[in-house]
């Protein structure tokens, strides 16, 4: 006799490159629903590393995941509701615009520490499921389907369906598509002061609880009041696509690297240079680099992105919350289709591609806002137009 009874498929192994907030994410919402999967990280700890400064998570896709992800308790225990103030500067000094958060305003925008998200995430899922110090290297299709892993430990690991969520320099992306990332003609130089209310309380008025702007013609000096006291400093500016390789200032060199950041805001109230003063000895310089806007690919069998990896941008607040939202779509279409992750997987890039490009223009106009010939005051009308 002939067995007829139906034959499933069994559920697809799925490795997740990275474990960023947009890795941990998928691999939550993929266990709230019963589906396991396994994060690959090449740090060797939770702790190797700062994770950066604040973030800001939106009601329809970063906080929306964390709901998904059953954590939104968790999420409002380390949210900032005051991180949503703001205050906007000319160079003179002149505040232009104060925006002050109620104490019973709405959580639209809060800043959460990326670290503490990151922790809440991580505190969400057992230890087994992220492997730490696995950097990936590259990976080979299987003869039946899927694909091994190489680490760089000389490691391996067999998947279904691998998910690069390993940010802008993606090791996984040449699976998918030829596409990298190019400059744009802007710089991001990033320092700090270390417990501002206590060392520099002037300077800590000024910045207020939340984000504080000046904005000059093409460039902006900036200040982030982050929850451990710290204010995160960037220095922004557009620039050649080769400056870094070109302008001969020694970033390793924080003496001169000061030098150079106040060389290049001179003219400005001191009272603003005075944040580049005070900052610690460690300048950080990030040329902005983005993906082609509407980047899609062909359907690939076994792989996919998300976050960076997928639709790169530039840094205006929709990067996290963009990559924890395509977790989540992600998660739901192969929760929906649990033994087809093909289809699951054609379903959610067809969303992911137009969300993406929608945010990366987005992204792009207020970056030209922020570092615009018109200063302050294009930046004061987009904000107006906002309110």
């Amino acid at each position: 006799m002939s067995d007829n009874t139906p034959r499933t498929r069994p559920t697809p192994r799925i490795a997740i490159v990275g474990a960023g907030v947009g890795g941990l994410t998928l691999a939550r919402v993929l266990r709230v629903h019963g589906v396991e999967a396994v994060v690959y990280e090449r740090e060797a700890s939770r702790t190797a590393r700062s994770q950066g400064g604040m973030l800001d998570l939106h009601t329809d896709s970063g906080q929306r995941a964390m709901r998904e992800a059953g954590l939104e308790a968790e999420f409002h225990a380390i949210a900032r509701r005051e991180g949503q103030d703001m205050r906007l500067l000319d160079p003179a000094g002149t505040l232009l615009l104060q925006e002050d958060t109620p104490d019973d305003a709405p959580l639209d925008r809060p800043e959460v520490d990326r670290a503490d998200l990151r922790n809440v995430l991580l505190d969400s899922l057992p230890e087994t499921a992220v492997v730490w110090g696995r950097a990936f290297r590259h990976a080979t299709a299987l003869p039946g389907g899927g694909h091994r892993l190489h680490f760089a430990d000389g490691t391996h690991a067999d998947c279904d369906l691998l998910v690069g969520a390993d940010g802008a320099n993606s090791r996984v992306r040449p699976l998918v598509t030829d596409a990298r990332p190019t400059p744009i003609g802007v710089t991001s130089i990033e320092s700090g002061i270390s417990d501002i209310d206590r060392t520099h309380p002037e300077l800590a008025a000024m910045v207020g609880r939340g984000n504080c702007w000046a904005i000059g013609v093409n460039q902006c000096l900036a200040a982030q009041r982050n929850g451990d006291g710290r204010v995160r400093v960037h220095c922004a500016f557009r620039t050649s696509d080769d400056w870094l390789t070109t302008s001969g200032i020694a970033f390793d060199d924080p003496a001169a690297a000061r030098a150079a950041l106040l060389d290049r805001f001179s003219g400005w109230a001191p009272r603003l240079t005075a944040l580049i003063e005070a900052c610690d000895d460690s300048f950080v310089p990030r040329p902005t680099t983005v993906l082609p806007i509407g980047l899609t690919w062909p359907a690939t069998p076994g792989v996919t992105l998300l976050g960076d990896a997928a639709h790169l941008m530039p840094p205006a607040g929709h990067g996290a919350n963009m990559a924890m939202l395509d977790a989540v779509e992600l998660a739901l279409a192969l929760i929906a289709h649990p033994r087809d992750p093909a289809t699951a997987v054609r379903g959610y890039e067809t969303a992911m591609f137009e969300r993406g490009a929608e945010a990366a223009r987005e992204s792009a106009r207020i970056m030209d806002i922020l570092l615009s010939p018109d200063g302050a005051q294009g930046m004061l009308t987009f904000f107006q137009g906002q309110s």
